[in-house]
């Protein structure tokens, strides 16, 4: 049952027009709560995102540039929602489409007679509470709570519900799971910028890559001035950087697929030579968990995971990021596998 005072909100403002809680604004009533900070953390360093829904579906602005929907195309631009960080407050944030604008927890009812209420594309002139919402981390999802208790919602069904967005409290232990949502980065902020160094070369061919050959998508990687064969003494004739090795690197799409992979990306100066020291720098830097650090094969382009050692020399790397949420990881991790199972010779 809603409280009066929002009543008063569903009621009293003609339909079409965006409402702000009626109550006087209290820091204390959510910056205190390490449950909203928590949410935020789903969200950090994020500049875009994708939304997933219970149901598989992504959250979607759509052409007329006003409604919001869902659908399966995560891959589509109307998927992408840019983060604004709310200045006054660490628990809050704005979602922005592709188009502009902004997401609305609009007054407009759905259907008339039921609870669930429009969730729009808007601009308007002053950004109030309708554009603003509070994440809710439930395991390793978010619910996104609108500053008057209502949860943006993903609606299933037959139609007009079916792919349907609202915002509303679930009352049915069926639908409690529609207001969960998966988050997804698909950009993020860089809080140190790097001096960009000159272009990258092609990654190396090295053996100390160590991948599975036999792999469709491995290929047989050795260095021109590296290999086995060559004595100390050739190694002491060219010595590690002491600086260390540029690293460039984008962030694979769910599918695997980059955004304009033919670009230098992001970079960061890395001083050590294992993969596993590289990975929890990438994680550092990027403040994303559980990244998978990649290379194209250059017979078929697909991804491969680097394994133990980088190549010699501090050479410049270019690499891909893959997330453990993406389904692009489910193939990353198949080529991992058989490269550890390769017998020894």
């Amino acid at each position: 049952m809603e409280r009066p005072y929002m009543q008063w909100a569903h009621h009293s403002l003609p339909h079409g027009t965006y409402y702000e809680d009626a109550r006087p604004r209290t820091q204390n009533r959510v910056t205190n709560s390490n449950k909203f900070r928590i949410g935020m953390n789903l969200f950090q360093n994020a500049k875009a995102v994708r939304l997933r829904s219970h149901h598989d579906k992504y959250l979607l602005a759509e052409e007329d540039e006003e409604s919001v929907t869902q659908d399966r195309n995560g891959s589509s631009k109307k998927a992408r929602w840019t983060v604004e960080f709310v200045p006054e407050s660490d628990t809050i944030i704005r979602l922005k489409s592709c188009f502009g604008k902004y997401l609305t927890a609009s007054n407009q009812p759905y259907l008339l007679g039921m609870t669930g209420r429009k969730v729009l594309q808007t601009l308007p002139r002053r950004l109030d509470s309708s554009v603003e919402w509070e994440p809710i981390r439930e395991g390793t999802q978010v619910r996104l709570r609108t500053r008057y208790g209502n949860f943006l919602r993903a609606n299933g069904g037959l139609p007009p519900w079916r792919n349907s967005v609202t915002h509303d409290i679930p009352h049915r232990t069926a639908t409690q799971d529609w207001v969960l949502w998966d988050v997804d980065i698909v950009e993020i902020h860089i809080q140190s910028p790097v001096h960009k160094p000159s272009a990258p070369q092609p990654l190396p061919h090295s053996d100390s890559l160590e991948f599975d050959s036999s792999s469709p998508s491995a290929v047989s990687i050795k260095s021109d001035h590296f290999s086995r064969q060559e004595s100390s003494d050739s190694y002491a004739e060219s010595p590690p950087k002491s600086e260390g090795r540029t690293i460039y690197y984008h962030i694979a799409e769910d599918n695997g697929d980059v955004d304009d992979e033919a670009a230098q990306g992001y970079s960061m100066t890395f001083k050590g030579n294992g993969v596993e020291e590289l990975t929890r720098k990438l994680e550092e830097e990027t403040g994303i968990e559980g990244l998978i650090v990649c290379a194209r094969s250059p017979l078929n382009r697909q991804l491969f995971p680097l394994r133990l050692q980088l190549p010699p020399n501090n050479v410049t790397m270019q690499v891909v990021l893959v997330l453990s949420s993406s389904k692009e990881c489910d193939f990353v991790l198949s080529q991992r596998a058989k490269a550890n199972a390769k017998p020894l010779a």
